[in-house]
């Protein structure tokens, strides 16, 4: 059974002149009033009586009193604590008479209990770590997501290089009409070359008749001149026109090649093989675009598998709270995070918590609730009860949802100092443990 507090009594403490308050076993039991009348004072000395010198208010005593302070808190498990006197002395006694001190008190006294501000002021990542603490998943969880950090931190390479690979590809200029490979040179040279001997070969042949043509051109006019040398000259001139007819017939159907095409082709060799580059450049790009492109759907694969199995492992946890988790390594709340929580889901989170913490302290002091409306009041006090959660409250306010109301430092005159009913009890809607 989880100790609560069953009576608490205050007499000269910060602005307290004196204060008793029986606060209710379950809910909330709110202390009201207007500012600085002695609201957050009761919540301080009940810390100072329960929390150790620690806690001790820097000018505990009341302004102008000449009597010391003294304090007096009966919980729920029979003990008695009790500051007094001039030094405010502990005394704890217990239900046999038997006298004890502070180390008892923090045996079930949670400390977040007593300073719900220092757990709800915590960074993120003291408040995710404080859970996974409680549920023992501290280092699992942190392993996770070490491996869910080094694989985002991966996939996001692989997504920034496949973008710049795929952009530069695409910026490439590609020629569709270009060989799949570059032209060699060499060979149209060799073409040209074989050509051009053909060629030369025929030139010469040609330059055979022309020669043999002017030889027998002179012998004519030699036979003609020469009428003595006739016969001699009608022999060399039958031999050379027979040679001529010979030479003519083996010229008569000789084509040459044109070269033409091979020069043109030496000519735009290189714009060609540019060309060829340029679409092997694009084509080189486009496939290392797709490599990452492939790496980054793998990594997203296994990213999403951690993530799973991160969410698995809390979903199979005892959380104090249904709908809490860890994300990124902040605490989360149905998938808010602290700073996107409402003040009412703030102090929802942090009860739950702090309860778990120390499941003997069935307590906590909650200052300053004038930050919720009067329905989220309702509904958090009624949370409180269906938990079996004492909490002790103030509020910047003297309306029926105050338990009590201070005034001046001493209880509104009229009021026993005894936990009230909240507010509109019958309309309170019906709540079920673990349920909001």
């Amino acid at each position: 059974m989880s100790v609560k507090i069953t009576q608490f009594e205050a007499e000269n403490v910060k602005r307290i002149k004196a204060l008793t308050l029986t606060p209710a076993e379950n809910g909330l039991t709110v202390i009201g009033g207007r500012n600085n009348q002695g609201k957050t004072s009761s919540l301080d000395a009940i810390v100072w009586a329960l929390g150790g010198e620690r806690y001790r208010p820097s000018q505990a005593a009341r302004e102008g009193s000449v009597i010391p302070p003294k304090l007096r808190v009966e919980l729920s498990n029979g003990i008695v604590v009790e500051r007094s006197g001039k030094n405010s002395d502990l005394k704890v006694t217990d239900t046999r008479g038997r006298r004890a001190g502070q180390t008892l008190l923090n045996s079930f006294v949670e400390e977040l209990a007593l300073n719900m501000p220092k757990f709800m002021q915590s960074t993120s990542r003291e408040k995710a770590d404080t859970l996974l603490r409680i549920i023992g998943l501290e280092d699992q969880v942190r392993e996770l997501e070490q491996e869910e950090k080094e694989l985002y931190a991966r996939r996001r390479t692989a997504g920034q290089l496949y973008d710049q690979k795929l952009k530069y590809a695409e910026e490439l200029r590609s020629w569709p009409d270009a060989p799949s490979e570059p032209v060699s040179a060499l060979e149209l040279i060799h073409r040209q070359q074989a050509i051009l001997a053909r060629n030369g070969e025929n030139q010469r042949k040609r330059d055979r008749v022309k020669k043999l043509d002017e030889q027998c051109a002179i012998a004519k006019e030699q036979l003609e001149s020469l009428e003595n040398r006739l016969q001699e000259a009608r022999e060399k001139f039958t031999a050379l026109r027979a040679d001529c007819e010979i030479a003519r017939r083996d010229a008569l159907d000789l084509q040459d090649e044109s070269t033409e095409e091979l020069e043109r082709s030496l000519r735009d060799i290189e714009s060609v093989n540019v060309k060829v580059r340029a679409n092997q450049d694009k084509a080189r790009a486009m496939a290392e675009a797709k490599d990452f492109g492939g790496q980054y759907a793998a990594l997203t694969e296994e990213l999403e598998e951690v993530r799973k199995r991160r969410l698995d492992l809390l979903s199979g946890a005892d959380l104090p709270l249904p709908g809490l988790s860890v994300e990124d390594g902040e605490l989360t709340y149905q998938g808010r995070p602290w700073d996107c929580m409402s003040g009412s889901d703030q102090l929802k989170v942090s009860t739950a918590i702090v309860r778990a913490l120390n499941p003997d302290c069935g307590f906590v002091l909650l200052d300053k609730l004038e930050q919720m409306d009067l329905e989220s009041l309702r509904e958090f006090s009624a949370w409180m009860e269906s938990e079996g959660l004492q909490g002790i409250a103030t509020r910047v306010s003297t309306g029926e949802e105050c338990s009590i109301i201070i005034e001046d430092g001493c209880c509104r005159a009229g009021m026993a100092g005894t936990a009230a009913p909240g507010p509109a009890a019958d309309n309170v809607p019906a709540w079920q443990k673990g349920v909001f």
